[in-house]
């Protein structure tokens, strides 16, 4: 799929993705703001972000002092310079009239004196400028640091109800957003704002009828920037939505291009991105086109001021009002006067936008979090595996239950199958045994122990999982494996790995255990991915071992392999295995039979293929289609 984004313009997109419109990659749009880029409540989220800056006070405050200081700096050079305009010009007409001559020292003095006072200003304007980038990175990399350790204290039904695209948009645009603004937009508004007060107070001390004059043209520039930005304004925001909906569309169909390419979705991806593409296209070049006016029309009222402060400036000069200088720095001033106006115009407009960024990141930060563990947790040692499920109800939702009066007893040591059909709960189960989610009602019990009573970090820690899903993150083997448990030397993670049958093909690899995994895990097999997380249970050595489906992406040669291990492994342990083949599961001591929810049948395979009940059921319908099959090929 070829990509190419036209748009005029800039900005950030949102990572926000829009409504599903079906076919492979179109996935629901998350709950982030969708129609514009103004906060809900700008008021509390700005005093929440000055409380975020309460630390940097006394930096902030200097920031102020510096800027002030520099831009007072700035200002107060354009009358002293008039004065050298002024003794420059008396001079002149001093010489015409062989009366006098210009007095080169006095203007040397003067041109000193304003350079140092622009150097003095820069001095300031540099200093406030790396104070507040200072600043600013802080809070940025605070920001992230807190977004980042709550999603480690959410709980897992908040990931249900969010892309992850929402997740990275916070911690990434979002952040990014209120650090442009506060690295640049809080000095600017300083900034404007002295300018406007100064160079009104030099107009004034200068010629206050002048200054009623160049104000004349101030309503007419506001009304100017005012229409301009309230045109403009749904264009930009038009122009940030599609463009969060463009990066969502390329990260879905890069994400899952197999998938598109396995269906032939190519054309409706394309077609897809084409009309994000096209709207992103007119809102940016109408965004673009229509602030690009705001310059062009503010300099045409700003000349139009000039004109009239000229001829009233000539007037006044012919009468001996004013000098020469003054009307040189006037003019100055009115043009130093009308540009903060304008400033503070898009200011308000991007802290607008920092707003709404600001308001989606403590909107995350204030999400929620998963109950907190007991205050004095219970100590969990000298495990023996025991588990106990008391009456336990679960639902996702409280109103949809999906586990009704779940109730077993696991003795340690034995071994526990849970089957049944998809959607009968036996996932469920395991993530209500590690607490990944608490139960509704009821109990579940490890060694006599209420696991609300345990800290989820001594309980976790005890437990060993193969999930039917590898995960394997961007790092060499060695550290995937050791992932199951930090300190553990290398000589002890390759004995893992080869009771896991997986050593003789890392070393068939160039580069053995140090061999990079990519980004995506596409340089190894399914299986090769599956066996490497077999490894890094074996390193945890837990007590208890989850298996959920752990053979299912293995070929039958490499199953009997990692059976043999995991038998190994399994011994003395308490074992949870969720399987869907049958076959796998022949010698557990216990097998749970789970239907809607609830355990319809338990015991061993013999006992339950005598009752000729659910489980027989099931089992026949797999072994009578393998045989069907055979039958076939016999054919």
């Amino acid at each position: 799929m070829t990509v190419q984004i036209r748009t005029p313009g800039s900005g950030n997109g949102s990572g926000r993705r829009p409504p599903a419109h079906g076919g492979p990659g179109f996935g629901p749009g998350p709950r982030g703001m969708m129609k514009g880029e103004k906060a809900k409540d700008f008021k509390g989220t700005m005093g929440k972000l000055l409380r975020y800056l309460k630390p940097y006070r006394v930096a902030l405050i200097a920031v102020i002092i510096f800027a002030i200081a520099s831009t007072v700096a700035s200002i107060v050079g354009p009358k002293i310079l008039g004065k050298a305009t002024t003794r420059l010009y008396e001079g002149v007409v001093s010489q015409i009239s062989g009366s006098g001559s210009i007095d080169f020292a006095y203007i040397g003095n003067i041109l000193l004196s304003v350079l140092g006072l622009y150097l003095l200003s820069a001095v300031f304007s540099f200093a406030q400028g790396w104070i507040m980038a200072n600043v600013s990175t802080n809070i940025s990399y605070r920001l992230r640091k807190d977004i980042s350790e709550k999603i480690n204290r959410l709980p897992l039904k908040y990931y249900d109800s969010i892309t992850h695209g929402e997740v990275l948009s916070r911690i990434t645009n979002d952040v990014d957003t209120v650090n442009q603004t506060l690295s640049q937009s809080i000095t600017q508004i300083i900034t404007s704002a002295v300018t406007m007060v100064g160079v009104l107070a030099m107009m004034l001390s200068i010629s206050w009828l002048m200054t009623l004059v160049s104000l004349i043209v101030i309503p007419l520039s506001l009304v100017a920037v005012t229409l301009i930005v309230r045109k403009s304004q749904k264009y930009f925001q038009q122009q940030q939505e599609y463009l969060g909906h463009v990066n969502g569309h390329v990260e879905e169909m890069y994400g899952g291009h197999l998938v598109v390419k396995a269906f032939n979705g190519e054309q409706k991806s394309v077609e897809q991105f084409d009309e994000y593409n096209n709207t992103l296209y007119e809102a940016a070049w109408k965004s673009q086109f229509l602030s690009g006016l705001m310059q062009p029309a503010t300099n045409l009222i700003g000349n139009l001021g000039y004109v009239l402060v000229a001829i009233l400036g000539g007037w006044l000069t012919i009468r001996g009002t004013i000098s020469v200088g003054d009307i040189q720095a006037f003019i100055q001033y009115v043009r130093s006067f009308t540009q903060p106006i304008t400033q503070l115009a898009n200011t308000s407009n991007t802290l607008q936008q920092t707003a709404a960024a600001a308001e989606r990141v403590f909107a995350f930060l204030e999400e929620a979090e998963e109950p907190a563990d007991a205050m004095e947790p219970v100590k969990w040692e000298n495990v023996k595996g025991a588990v106990e499920f008391d009456n336990v109800h679960f639902g996702y939702n409280p109103d949809k239950i999906v586990i009704n009066d779940f109730c077993a007893m696991i003795q340690p040591g034995q071994k526990i199958a849970i089957v049944g059909p998809t959607g009968a709960g036996k996932t469920t189960m395991v993530k209500l045994l590690m607490r990944f989610y608490d139960v509704n009602s009821g109990e579940i019990r490890v060694d006599g122990n209420n696991i609300r009573d345990l800290s989820r970090h001594d309980l976790r820690d005890k437990f060993g999982m193969v999930l039917q899903d590898a995960w394997l993150y961007n790092g060499t083997i060695m550290e995937n494996i050791r992932y199951g448990r930090p300190d553990a030397t290398d000589e002890e993670v390759i004995a893992a790995a080869r009771t896991a049958r997986v050593d003789h093909y890392i070393h068939t690899l160039p580069q053995g255990y140090q061999t990079m995994l990519n980004e995506e895990t596409t340089n190894i097999s399914q299986g090769q991915m599956q066996l490497l997380t077999i490894a890094r249970a074996v390193l945890s050595n837990p007590r208890i071992l989850i298996l959920d489906e752990a053979t299912s992406s293995v070929d039958t040669r490499t199953e009997v392999l990692i059976q043999e291990a995991l038998n190994n492994l399994m011994a003395g342990r308490t074992t949870f295995i969720i399987a869907h083949r049958l076959s796998t599961i022949r010698n557990a001591d216990l097998i749970l039979v789970m239907r809607d929810g609830d355990i319809v049948e338990q015991g061993n395979q013999e006992e339950l293929l005598a009752k000729g009940g659910f489980y027989a059921q099931l089992y026949n319908s797999q072994f009578e289609g393998a045989a069907d099959t055979t039958e076939l090929g016999k054919g």
